[in-house]
């Protein structure tokens, strides 16, 4: 009984936020999905990193070790992906990336915020980071045709994970008055992402039902257990354990959708996915914390 309130307890407020966009748009009200993702992903989501990482009490040594583990997930990840699009004989342009990659920003962070605290979102902000850098790259590549290093480069998040992580192996603090504002700022982020995150669900149009089940629960058990495998590997403490199969085996990002259709694949059947691999993700996420916990 008190695991069951704890699991809600974590979860309930990243769902009911959601909630709260899902029905934000279905109450027929405006709001702008491109400039609040501007501005989260922009500002107030590399100022949550940095300040996540400046201030984690979490041994650099640690950190390291869940973003070689993190590195090794992912490479795994997208090794099984491409194998199972190509035994379902998918088109890899639409179907490989959503497989790959989860919504470690807007449920992830959060999450591991509420179940772990502090160290939780310090080390959840490095495999969020790591699953950014190989989504801008070879994300970007597999949906257009081509990726470039150059987009990394300008990603605020990347140089907030940079900059974190100098300062923290450093032990470096800005002074009070800057840590406050980019504290300020930085809270912005999760009650912004969740809340997109409904609104974007409530606008797509999934199709492909029956499909999209099919590969959600697929790509679910496969990032479970590589995650799980990878994160025994490299002998992880048990937040940092945690946090790495929470992250790696979250339901499919909207930025695939996005992707999909600024690229020109098929981007209804992404939509799909999303909505499908998220609404699952209300009973798969509580379950998977149960036994995290």
């Amino acid at each position: 009984m008190n695991l069951a309130l704890t699991v809600l307890e974590i979860t309930a407020p990243v769902f009911i936020l959601a909630a709260i966009g899902f029905a934000w748009v279905k109450a027929g009200f405006e709001y702008r999905v491109g400039f609040v993702t501007q501005l989260a992903m922009t500002l107030s989501v590399p100022c949550l990193i940095f300040t996540a990482l400046m201030k984690t009490e979490v041994d650099p040594v640690a950190l390291a070790t869940l973003s070689l583990a993190s590195i090794a997930a992912y490479g795994a990840v997208t090794v099984a992906a491409a194998v199972m699009v190509f035994i379902l004989r998918l088109k890899m342009r639409t179907y490989l990336a959503p497989v790959i990659f989860g919504n470690t920003g807007n449920l992830g962070l959060p999450l591991a915020l509420f179940a772990f605290g502090e160290t939780g979102l310090g080390y959840a902000v490095v495999v969020f980071a790591i699953m950014a850098i190989w989504s801008f790259t070879f994300g970007i590549w597999v949906v257009a045709g081509g990726g470039s290093l150059t987009k990394v480069l300008k990603e605020p998040l990347v140089w907030a994970t940079l900059l974190g992580g100098l300062f923290l192996w450093q032990d470096w603090q800005t002074p009070r008055f800057l840590t406050n504002t980019l504290e300020l700022i930085g809270q912005m982020a999760i009650p912004l992402m969740l809340i997109t995150l409904g609104v974007a669900v409530a606008r797509l149009t999934p199709g492909r039902t029956m499909q999209a089940i099919v590969i959600s629960t697929l790509k679910l058990a496969l990032c479970i257990g590589i995650a799980w495998a990878v994160g025994r590997w490299f002998a992880l403490d048990d937040t940092a354990f945690a946090v790495l199969v929470m992250q790696v085996s979250t339901p499919v990002a909207v930025t695939s959708y996005l992707l999909a259709e600024k690229y020109g694949a098929d981007s209804d059947a992404v939509a799909g996915l999303v909505v499908v691999s998220t609404l699952m993700s209300v009973i798969a996420i509580p379950a998977l914390l149960a036994v995290l916990l």
